[in-house]
Protein backbone atom coordinates (compact mmCIF):
# COMPACT_ATOMS: atom_id res chain seq x y z
CA UNK A 1 0.00 0.00 0.00
CA UNK A 2 1.46 3.69 -0.61
CA UNK A 3 0.99 6.19 1.95
CA UNK A 4 -1.65 7.95 0.43
CA UNK A 5 -3.71 4.47 0.17
CA UNK A 6 -2.52 3.68 3.63
CA UNK A 7 -4.18 7.20 5.06
CA UNK A 8 -7.28 6.97 3.24
CA UNK A 9 -7.58 3.42 4.47
CA UNK A 10 -6.91 4.54 8.31
CA UNK A 11 -9.82 7.02 7.61
CA UNK A 12 -12.40 4.76 6.10
CA UNK A 13 -11.85 2.01 8.88
CA UNK A 14 -11.88 4.22 11.44
CA UNK A 15 -15.38 5.87 10.62
CA UNK A 16 -16.31 2.36 9.38
CA UNK A 17 -15.98 1.32 13.07
CA UNK A 18 -17.38 4.76 14.54
CA UNK A 19 -20.42 4.60 12.68
CA UNK A 20 -21.36 1.12 13.72
CA UNK A 21 -20.79 2.62 17.26
CA UNK A 22 -23.23 5.39 16.51
CA UNK A 23 -25.64 2.70 15.51
CA UNK A 24 -25.64 0.60 18.54
CA UNK A 25 -28.48 1.26 21.03
CA UNK A 26 -27.23 1.81 24.68
CA UNK A 27 -27.98 -2.21 25.69
CA UNK A 28 -25.82 -2.93 22.92
CA UNK A 29 -23.39 -0.64 23.54
CA UNK A 30 -22.91 -1.84 27.17
CA UNK A 31 -23.33 -5.36 26.79
CA UNK A 32 -20.42 -7.70 27.25
CA UNK A 33 -19.97 -11.29 28.25
CA UNK A 34 -17.53 -12.25 31.20
CA UNK A 35 -13.94 -12.14 29.42
CA UNK A 36 -15.06 -9.80 26.69
CA UNK A 37 -15.05 -6.27 26.46
CA UNK A 38 -17.93 -4.09 25.28
CA UNK A 39 -18.53 -2.02 22.69
CA UNK A 40 -17.82 1.07 24.63
CA UNK A 41 -14.34 -0.49 25.84
CA UNK A 42 -13.73 -1.75 22.25
CA UNK A 43 -14.11 2.39 21.50
CA UNK A 44 -11.88 2.92 24.03
CA UNK A 45 -9.33 0.67 23.75
CA UNK A 46 -9.27 1.79 20.07
CA UNK A 47 -8.53 5.35 21.61
CA UNK A 48 -5.71 4.17 23.72
CA UNK A 49 -3.64 2.30 20.65
CA UNK A 50 -4.00 5.32 17.96
CA UNK A 51 -3.21 7.74 20.51
CA UNK A 52 0.82 7.09 21.56
CA UNK A 53 1.18 6.17 17.38
CA UNK A 54 -0.58 9.82 16.30
CA UNK A 55 2.09 11.50 19.24
CA UNK A 56 4.99 9.42 18.06
CA UNK A 57 4.96 10.40 14.37
CA UNK A 58 4.55 14.11 15.66
CA UNK A 59 8.09 14.03 16.68
CA UNK A 60 10.35 15.61 14.52
CA UNK A 61 12.67 13.76 12.62
CA UNK A 62 15.30 16.58 13.22
CA UNK A 63 14.76 16.72 16.69
CA UNK A 64 16.85 14.80 19.32
CA UNK A 65 13.80 12.90 21.39
CA UNK A 66 13.13 11.35 17.70
CA UNK A 67 13.73 7.84 18.86
CA UNK A 68 13.04 5.48 16.15
CA UNK A 69 15.87 3.16 14.86
CA UNK A 70 16.33 2.39 11.60
CA UNK A 71 15.24 -0.76 9.76
CA UNK A 72 17.64 -3.59 8.42
CA UNK A 73 14.97 -5.42 6.53
CA UNK A 74 12.37 -4.58 4.25
CA UNK A 75 8.21 -4.27 5.36
CA UNK A 76 6.06 -6.87 5.22
CA UNK A 77 3.45 -7.02 3.34
CA UNK A 78 -0.48 -6.03 4.69
CA UNK A 79 -1.28 -9.76 4.62
CA UNK A 80 2.06 -10.93 6.48
CA UNK A 81 1.82 -8.27 8.86
CA UNK A 82 -1.96 -9.73 9.79
CA UNK A 83 -0.72 -13.34 9.75
CA UNK A 84 1.91 -12.04 12.36
CA UNK A 85 -1.04 -10.29 14.64
CA UNK A 86 -3.13 -13.38 14.31
CA UNK A 87 -0.30 -15.91 15.44
CA UNK A 88 0.39 -13.58 18.36
CA UNK A 89 -2.73 -13.46 19.91
CA UNK A 90 -3.33 -17.33 18.97
CA UNK A 91 0.17 -17.51 21.07
CA UNK A 92 -2.02 -16.03 23.73
CA UNK A 93 -1.01 -12.21 22.75
CA UNK A 94 -3.76 -9.57 24.34
CA UNK A 95 -3.85 -6.04 25.56
CA UNK A 96 -2.22 -4.95 28.93
CA UNK A 97 -1.07 -2.00 30.83
CA UNK A 98 -2.28 1.50 29.34
CA UNK A 99 -4.43 -0.35 26.34
CA UNK A 100 -6.35 -1.59 28.60
CA UNK A 101 -9.69 -0.25 28.04
CA UNK A 102 -12.02 1.39 31.01
CA UNK A 103 -16.10 1.52 30.61
CA UNK A 104 -17.62 4.18 28.38
CA UNK A 105 -20.93 5.87 29.45
CA UNK A 106 -23.34 5.49 26.86
CA UNK A 107 -23.59 9.12 26.70
CA UNK A 108 -19.99 10.04 26.14
CA UNK A 109 -19.71 7.48 23.31
CA UNK A 110 -19.65 10.77 21.05
CA UNK A 111 -16.59 12.33 22.68
CA UNK A 112 -14.73 9.35 22.49
CA UNK A 113 -15.84 8.98 18.53
CA UNK A 114 -14.37 12.61 18.64
CA UNK A 115 -11.57 12.09 20.21
CA UNK A 116 -10.91 9.22 18.02
CA UNK A 117 -11.73 10.92 14.94
CA UNK A 118 -9.34 13.80 15.81
CA UNK A 119 -6.89 11.35 16.76
CA UNK A 120 -7.20 9.72 13.35
CA UNK A 121 -6.57 13.22 11.14
CA UNK A 122 -3.30 14.17 13.41
CA UNK A 123 -1.87 10.93 12.46
CA UNK A 124 -2.62 10.92 9.30
CA UNK A 125 -1.31 14.79 8.55
CA UNK A 126 1.75 13.44 10.76
CA UNK A 127 2.03 10.08 8.15
CA UNK A 128 1.78 12.66 5.37
CA UNK A 129 5.46 14.30 6.18
CA UNK A 130 7.27 11.11 5.76
CA UNK A 131 8.13 9.85 2.41
CA UNK A 132 7.37 6.56 0.94
CA UNK A 133 10.99 5.64 1.84
CA UNK A 134 10.91 6.80 5.57
CA UNK A 135 7.78 4.32 6.23
CA UNK A 136 10.07 1.44 5.69
CA UNK A 137 13.09 2.98 6.96
CA UNK A 138 12.31 3.90 10.81
CA UNK A 139 10.77 1.40 13.03
CA UNK A 140 8.87 1.69 16.46
CA UNK A 141 8.43 -0.83 18.62
CA UNK A 142 5.14 -2.85 19.09
CA UNK A 143 4.06 -3.99 22.94
CA UNK A 144 2.79 -7.81 20.95
CA UNK A 145 4.64 -7.72 17.77
CA UNK A 146 8.23 -6.24 18.37
CA UNK A 147 9.65 -4.02 16.39
CA UNK A 148 7.84 -2.53 13.15
CA UNK A 149 8.59 -0.15 10.66
CA UNK A 150 6.71 2.82 10.49
CA UNK A 151 4.50 1.36 7.76
CA UNK A 152 3.91 -1.63 9.46
CA UNK A 153 2.51 -0.46 12.49
CA UNK A 154 0.13 1.68 9.97
CA UNK A 155 -0.77 -1.33 8.16
CA UNK A 156 -1.81 -2.84 12.31
CA UNK A 157 -3.42 0.17 12.82
CA UNK A 158 -5.73 -0.26 9.64
CA UNK A 159 -5.86 -4.03 10.79
CA UNK A 160 -6.31 -3.49 14.15
CA UNK A 161 -9.15 -1.16 13.72
CA UNK A 162 -11.14 -3.80 11.60
CA UNK A 163 -10.61 -6.32 14.08
CA UNK A 164 -12.20 -4.88 16.95
CA UNK A 165 -14.95 -3.43 14.31
CA UNK A 166 -15.90 -7.36 13.86
CA UNK A 167 -15.27 -8.56 17.61
CA UNK A 168 -18.15 -6.16 18.17
CA UNK A 169 -20.73 -7.44 15.66
CA UNK A 170 -19.38 -11.12 16.40
CA UNK A 171 -20.10 -10.21 20.36
CA UNK A 172 -23.39 -8.42 19.42
CA UNK A 173 -24.29 -11.57 17.38
CA UNK A 174 -24.46 -13.94 20.04
CA UNK A 175 -26.15 -11.95 22.67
Amino acid sequence: MTKKEIINSLTVQHKLFTNRILGLTESEFLFTKTDKWSAGQQLDHIVRAVSPLAQAFSIPKSSPNFVFGKSNRASSSYEELVEKYHAALKNGGKASGRFLPDSVEYLKRETHIEKLHEIVKLLNSNVDSYSEEELDEFTVPHPLLGVLTLREILYFTKYHVQHHHQLVLQYLAKK
